[in-house]
């Protein structure tokens, strides 16, 4: 039902080959939780941009398996992430209908309404 395909201007992305109604989770990937001492080692490697904060105080990081990391971001998303810490697990859930072949996005900042601006968007050119 999913697939890897090209995303214009953002590299790869997430895309499904079936109809996904709203509510339906999309997918549960499990996630290899780093702890807080060390993230800053992961900001210095090319994951940075691959990880979700974490825990309680969200000072920890967890890098999703499966798809989970692949997904781009977009302020009019069509899925949102739940963290589920005690199960070391991210799930995906269509938050509208989404049509097949059509791109999986969810809203970095979390909410699917935050519209702050994300770190460094000065230097990913897709969000300027």
């Amino acid at each position: 039902m999913l697939y890897i395909a090209n995303s214009h201007g953002k590299g790869r992305g997430v895309y499904t080959d079936n109809r996904i109604e709203r509510d339906t989770v999309i997918e549960e990937c499990p996630v290899l939780e780093i702890p807080h001492e060390e993230v800053e080692l992961l900001e210095l490697t090319m994951l940075n941009n691959y990880y979700f904060a974490w825990g309680k105080d969200q000072k920890q990081a967890a890098l999703a398996l499966g798809l989970g990391s692949i997904y781009n971001h977009s302020y009019t998303p069509n899925a949102i992430y739940r963290p589920r810490e005690s199960e070391q697990v991210i799930e995906f859930v269509a938050i509208r209908k989404i049509l097949a072949n059509e791109e999986i996005t969810i809203n970095y900042n979390g909410s699917p309404n935050d519209q702050s601006p994300l770190w460094g968007s000065d230097e990913i050119p897709w969000l300027k």
